[in-house]
């Protein structure tokens, strides 16, 4: 691999060289800007995201309960009642129809018992969904698998080297085309969002995540790095142009004084080319450490 000696292989992760890039975008939202040439040193990726599987078998082994499955903190909500301090997350609700765009909370809502174990809430289950991403995942709980399995979470530099594949300027991880010769490569939003949606392979009529490795590999072998689930990074979120960023599938605290933000990538199954075009190398977006979602998960990295 270019050092003269053999490198063992890491039992699926996948190896990326590393080298120099241009990380960013000048082409789509303002907080990918400005594009900087950044150098990675040689690291192994998760070939895909942590999976609902690998996150039991730690659970089990460890007892470990995520942020989702404890009682809220009153002092992270002051203005809240005593009633609504329990344990739950955000789901995702389609539309009836077609609304404005500019309020995430219309196809958001917080439900109780929403968690790793019940990602849509009481009543829905993980059977069947073993090789799906696990979701409802926040920052902490991340951390906590990553230590576990002897791991950590990428950086944003990592993971964007890493999702370009070798294509060093390419839009998406397969190239400047979202759909070579008509073949989706993403499990991402098509019809109007948040209410028309249009299922691809291994998708249900309703959105959802779909198995790792649904969707082709890019050029380093890494599958999911686009859409199904957004991921987490280990690096700070620091906006270069605005506070707020245009309008995302990934909803937004209203305050972010109790917790940091943390780089999230790679966009996911609710992100739309109508809305959020984010299911690229370059898109990132800012997400409270305390936030758990249904479209949110994490994958790990080690160093060479």
């Amino acid at each position: 691999m270019g050092s003269g000696h053999a490198v063992a292989v890491r039992k699926g992760m996948v190896r990326v060289p590393g080298g120099i890039f241009a990380m960013g975008s000048l082409e789509f939202f303002p907080e990918e800007q400005p594009v900087r040439e950044t150098s990675v040193e040689p690291f192994w990726i998760d070939a895909h995201p942590v999976t609902n599987a690998a996150f039991h078998r730690f659970v089990r082994e460890t007892g470990y309960s995520t942020v989702a499955e404890r009682d809220p903190d009153p002092a992270d909500f002051p203005d809240a009642e005593p009633a609504e301090l329990v344990p739950g997350a955000l789901v995702f609700r389609p539309t009836a129809g077609p609304v404005p765009l500019d309020h995430w909370w219309q196809w958001w809502s917080y439900v109780p018992g929403a968690n790793w174990r019940h990602p849509g809430g009481p009543g829905t289950t993980l059977d069947g969904r073993t090789r799906h991403p696990v979701t409802q995942i926040a920052y902490p709980d991340a951390l906590a698998y990553a230590a576990w399995a002897g791991k950590s979470l990428p950086s944003e530099a990592q993971w964007e080297f890493a999702a370009r594949g070798g294509l060093a300027a390419a839009t998406y991880p397969w190239g400047d085309e979202f759909a070579p010769r008509g073949r989706r490569m993403a499990n991402t939003w098509l019809g109007r969002f948040p209410w028309e949606f249009l299922p691809g392979r291994g998708q249900s009529a309703r959105p959802g995540t779909t198995a790792v490795g649904s969707y082709p590999p890019n050029g380093y072998g890494v599958f999911d790095i686009a859409g199904n689930v957004w991921e987490w990074t280990r690096d700070h979120y620091r906006p270069d142009h605005h506070d707020r960023p245009a309008a995302c599938c990934a909803p937004q605290p209203v305050s972010v004084e109790r917790w940091d933000r943390r780089v999230i990538k790679g966009g996911s199954y609710l992100c739309a080319p109508d809305y959020c075009l984010r299911y690229r190398p370059a898109a990132r977006q800012g997400q409270s450490e305390d936030t758990a979602t249904c479209h949110l998960g994490f994958r790990c990295v080690t160093a060479d």
